[in-house]
């Protein structure tokens, strides 16, 4: 394995990693992933965080907002990411108050609205734009700035938003919506512009094109819009050297901090040297999200599949990097639905072979 020289101290980001223990149950009964296991047996236990079961934003993303300042405390219950989120995607927050927006697809259940999983829409970045043209001037009545720096997230600034709250999109995901959508946060009152936009989106979308050629592939219509994120940007630190993530709100966090942020590799052998040698902050931050679109959907296979995948690329390299000495200490953050919890292991950790801890343990 190739040396991983100067990550002195590696923190590893795994949303999504807590099912709830009935599904572990049920579903996940025959978890293979030993070196995961070893390392998490011998780790010292760093925070435990419970969340509620009706919080808006997840515990991954409380946990990083928290970790650069842009929240006070585990307790807070919103994420103000929308404005990094834009940074990241090559916007210029200023210091407005920004969400961020998303299409999406609402179906009706028997009783209720339920949300797509947004990564399940299959949206090419042409017919996203196509729907954005529609949708922009509809925004723009509103007396709301609306951006587009991507394709497929959109990003909305004005009085009327910001005094909303909102769901992140994979909270309500799966769920019914009512108690998710967008209100006051000061009244609980449901937004009526927001409501108002949303009616006439669906409407102009209603008949387009693009769902018109969407159905024809048997892929669901694109109905809807997701707002979520809600915030101004603070002056952030970084407690990270480095970031490796895929979530736009964990670069632009790393951005607005001054950090060197990129993609996440897909194995700890891809993972690029630091080039400072004597960087006097030497942990790296690598956020993996292949738990993510599984857990959301509840399909325990394949999230069972991606444990098998990190723990080839990433925690049996990480194992034995720790045990050479190429690695002075791990930690681990994992978090699910509601809950976080956070470990750490050094070399001579590995050696207490009386501490006994197994993933499932953490199970939420």
């Amino acid at each position: 394995m190739r040396t991983i020289m100067h990550a002195k101290r590696l923190h590893l980001l795994l949303p999504f990693a807590l099912p709830a223990v009935a599904d572990a149950a049920s579903a996940l009964h025959a978890l293979q992933s030993p070196a995961l296991d070893k390392l998490l047996a011998r780790a010292t236990l760093v925070e435990r965080v419970a969340g509620e079961d009706f919080q808006r934003t997840l515990p991954h993303e409380r946990w990083i907002a928290r970790q650069f300042g842009a929240v006070a405390s585990s307790a807070a219950d919103e994420a103000p990411l929308a404005p990094y989120m834009l940074l990241a995607d090559g916007g210029t927050p200023g210091d407005a108050v920004w969400a961020c927006v998303e299409p999406v697809h609402i179906r009706v259940a028997h009783d209720h609205l339920v949300l797509l999983d947004p990564a399940s829409l299959s949206l090419a970045d042409e017919d996203a734009l196509a729907l954005f043209a529609v949708a922009q001037p509809l925004v723009q009545e509103l007396g709301v700035r609306i951006e587009a720096p991507t394709p497929k997230r959109w990003y909305l600034s004005g009085e009327t938003l910001s005094r909303l709250a909102s769901a992140s999109p994979q909270r309500a995901s799966g769920r019914s919506i009512e108690i998710w959508l967008p209100h006051d946060a000061h009244t609980g009152q449901r937004s009526r512009a927001w409501m108002k936009l949303q009616n006439e989106v669906q409407m102009a979308w209603f008949e387009h094109p693009v769902n018109e050629a969407r159905e024809a592939r048997g892929l669901a219509p694109v109905n809807s819009l997701w707002l979520h994120g809600h915030g101004a940007a603070q002056p952030v630190k970084s407690p990270f050297g480095r970031v490796f993530s895929n979530a736009a709100a964990t670069r632009g966090l790393a951005l607005a901090a001054g950090v060197e942020a990129s993609m996440a590799p897909s194995a700890l052998r891809a993972l690029p040297a630091t080039n400072n040698a004597t960087a006097t902050n030497s942990t790296t931050l690598v956020e993996l999200d292949a738990f993510a679109t599984p857990f959301v959907q509840q399909d325990w296979q394949n999230w069972s599949t991606a444990l098998a995948g990190l723990e080839r690329e990433w925690f049996a390299p990480v194992l034995a990097a720790l045990r050479a000495g190429e690695l002075d200490a791990l930690v681990v953050t994992l978090a699910g639905d509601t809950s976080s919890v956070t470990l750490s292991a050094t070399r001579s950790d590995l050696r207490r072979f009386w501490r006994h801890r197994v993933l499932a343990s953490l199970f939420e």
